[in-house]
């Protein structure tokens, strides 16, 4: 079946280069590939460059080794998910840099020394098959989970080769299913047949190059032969068939859906013979299934027989009457936030749906079950005043584990079967914290909206200008910026009089879809906006000088951190634009930008090109201005965030004769590291940066 594209952007009565610089615009366009030998060899030459400049300082060494050590640590918490058979971890250390994937008994594992069965050994496997092997985990068939696709990346991309594993006997199966490396998912129908969403050619691809066709891949079958049961549409960020499951592992229907941008999505069921579109909003989802009941979350209000659910809710149906009637079925509220509140994660296990709370950034946990006809829920009982996370839970009964951290004191892990949760682990202080504070403030952005942010910072810090500041933003695609245990941070920067700021920008999610919403598309300069506001608010306040005061910030972060120091250079000594996007004008053109359309808008279409071309950091570099020396890195596996945007932002600054590092890794992908020596060294090579621009003064 084909449908087409009901809603969404289109560029398609513009030519396709209407208004994008081409090479005669952009000399830099050839860094955009990015395994050309010229551009890999310009890498090398920026890479010698900055580890010359970097880690001659008398300090990498050290910084380097620090941040090993806590990365190698023996002692932090090794985190878990629950299977039938066992306590599952994905483990990396010295002795084992890709990792070993293991497992554990409930018993075992609550004791200080758990004795772990080894399942596979990642580090093995590449050796064996001289391969750049990243684990990205499994896919496995419930019940049992015996059958699983294990997920292998090739150098940390996004894309991943898929292999099926017995973890019974703790092999690959010979002759079993593989897939080839790709974009997309796969689901268990039975032991012998896969629901595949993968990209099965280039021309099944959409511009964003994920899949949008599924196919039904029966075991003993070419996965040319398999029979192909959903195709969206090439015009969709992307698209493909699904299986609703309840906490049994029993497949209840058959949906699919179509992410017709990226916060947009068509969902459909299938019914009598051929696909529904089900009548719920495009920014919303179905959510899982508790005692009977089928959960949908919405984003936004959601008007329907008569009633309205407010954005950011969870609406509950009857599972057997929505089966009937997908469309018709009877709503009811579960759930909805007061103000200031949002959703932020949640579990459904054996008998009870979990429910994760911002409460002006501050964490807490529901737990609801329908009883008699009705929703009834309390408050899991959980350190206040932090950041509280959901970090596994099983589906076939009520254990679940909770973690709880923030700034200052290490993450605790709480475990809990069915009843009051009690702390079972305890990650190891990896600084002194005594002589430090935090406290939370809020800046006023340039429309007036506060915005407010965290500081952590020495206690009775005068307000003279005196600390050196490091501050860290995100504010896109409704992912929340939260107060976490600064283990790396606090060793190599509060632990040598540093400060650090984390700001909670518009445009992320602490405050739910609408502070989301409010600044996407013809309004994100609104994000860039409110991290420059925090900044004045640091300088205001007396906590820092721009002489003192610097900025972080990866992938949309990046982003941000380029638009802050391009906009206002002059309040900023030190910019790291980590993994970044930078080339707003062309980002639908490099690697897979197309699918974040709908967060930025489309630079093909005038009207939106002209929201766009004013903030894009690439575009806005000048000759002549003072900007902060910044610090720009990727990585070249990075299929995700690719490496050219970076590249091209620090080859502009040269062009211009204006001061710059650069590095790029040649493995990690989008996270920056495939194992914990590359990430120590990353760490190290900014907070170097950072001191020499914070600490020591600023370069003539």
């Amino acid at each position: 079946m084909t449908l087409e594209t009901t809603t969404g952007d289109s560029a398609s009565d513009q030519p396709a280069d209407a208004g994008i610089p081409g090479p005669e615009q952009d000399p830099f366009i050839w860094l955009e590939e990015a395994r050309d030998p010229s551009a890999l060899e310009w890498v090398e030459a920026e890479n010698d460059r900055t580890l010359s400049a970097l880690t001659a300082d008398p300090r990498f060494d050290a910084l380097k080794s620090e941040a090993l050590d806590i990365l190698d640590s023996e002692d932090r918490i090794p985190f878990v998910s629950f299977r039938p058979d066992g306590l599952y971890n994905f483990w990396q250390d010295k002795q084992n840099p890709r990792g070993l994937v293991r497992r554990t008994s409930l018993e075992s594992y609550r004791g200080e020394n758990p004795e772990w069965e080894l399942v596979l050994d990642v580090d093995a496997l590449a050796k064996e098959e001289c391969s750049e092997w990243v684990y990205r985990g499994s896919t496995c068939l419930p019940p049992d989970l015996r059958h699983c696709m294990i997920a292998l990346s090739d150098g940390g991309k996004d894309a991943t080769v898929m292999r099926e594993f017995d973890m019974q006997t703790k092999n690959f199966v010979a002759g079993g299913f593989e897939l080839p490396e790709s974009q997309g998912s796969i689901q268990w129908i039975d032991k012998d047949t896969l629901l595949v969403t993968r990209n099965f050619s280039k021309e099944l691809m959409t511009e964003s190059e994920y899949p949008y066709t599924s196919r039904i891949w029966k075991r003993g079958q070419s996965l040319d032969e398999a029979e192909e049961i959903f195709r969206g549409s090439p015009k969709d960020v992307w698209s493909g068939a699904s299986l609703l499951r309840d906490a049994s592992g029993t497949i209840q229907a058959r949906t699919a859906f179509r992410a017709i941008s990226f916060h947009e999505t068509e969902n459909y069921v299938w019914k009598d013979g051929d696909w529904l579109r089900l009548e719920i909003p495009l920014k919303a989802s179905l959510y899982g299934i508790v005692d009977g009941q089928l959960l949908v979350s919405t984003d936004v209000d959601w008007e329907v027989d008569g009633e309205t659910f407010p954005a950011d809710s969870l609406v509950a149906i009857d599972l057997e009457e929505w089966k009937v009637d997908p469309n018709g079925a009877q709503k009811t509220l579960v759930w909805a936030p007061g103000e200031r509140q949002t959703r932020q994660g949640g579990a459904i296990t054996g008998h009870a749906l979990y429910v994760g709370l911002l409460d002006n950034v501050r964490g807490r946990v529901l737990r609801f079950n329908f009883i008699d006809g009705a929703w009834t829920s309390e408050t899991v009982d959980l350190p206040d005043n932090a950041t509280v996370g959901i970090q596994a839970s099983s589906n076939e009964t009520d254990q679940i584990m909770y973690t709880v951290s923030d700034f200052l004191n290490p993450t605790t892990l709480h475990y809990a079967d069915g009843g009051k949760p009690e702390p079972i682990k305890q990650s190891p202080s990896r600084f002194d914290p005594t002589g430090m504070e935090v406290e939370q403030h809020e800046a006023t952005s340039a429309d007036g909206t506060k915005i407010p942010y965290f500081i952590v910072k020495p206690s009775g810090m005068k307000p003279d200008g005196g600390a050196a500041t490091v501050m860290h933003g995100y504010g896109g695609f409704q992912v929340p910026q939260l107060p976490g245990y600064l283990g790396l941070t606090g060793k190599l920067w509060l632990s040598r009089g540093g400060a650090y700021v984390l700001a909670n920008l518009r445009g992320g999610g602490e405050f739910g879809p609408n502070w989301h919403q409010t600044a996407m598309r013809e309004n994100k300069q609104r994000t860039w906006d409110d991290f420059i506001a925090v900044a004045e608010d640091l300088v205001a306040r007396g906590f820092t000088t721009p002489t003192q005061l610097g900025i972080e910030g990866g992938s949309q972060g990046g982003l941000l951190v380029g638009t802050a120091f391009t906009q206002r250079p002059d309040l900023f000594n030190a910019a790291i634009v980590q993994i970044p996007l930078f080339d707003m004008l062309r980002f639908h053109l490099i690697g897979r930008g197309a699918s974040w359309i709908g967060e930025y808008g489309d630079p093909r279409i005038p009207e939106q090109r002209a929201w766009i071309e004013p903030y894009s950091p690439y575009q806005k570099i000048a000759e002549g201005m003072d900007y902060p020396s910044p610090f720009l890195w990727a990585s070249t596996a990075d299929d995700r965030t690719h490496p050219a945007h970076a590249r091209k932002g620090a080859a502009k600054l040269k062009a211009l004769g204006q001061p710059y590092y650069y590095y790029e890794e040649m493995t990690g992908g989008h996270s920056g590291g495939v194992d914990n020596s590359q990430r120590a060294q990353l760490q190290a090579l900014q907070f170097v940066y950072l001191m020499q621009r914070l600490m020591d003064g600023k370069p003539e």
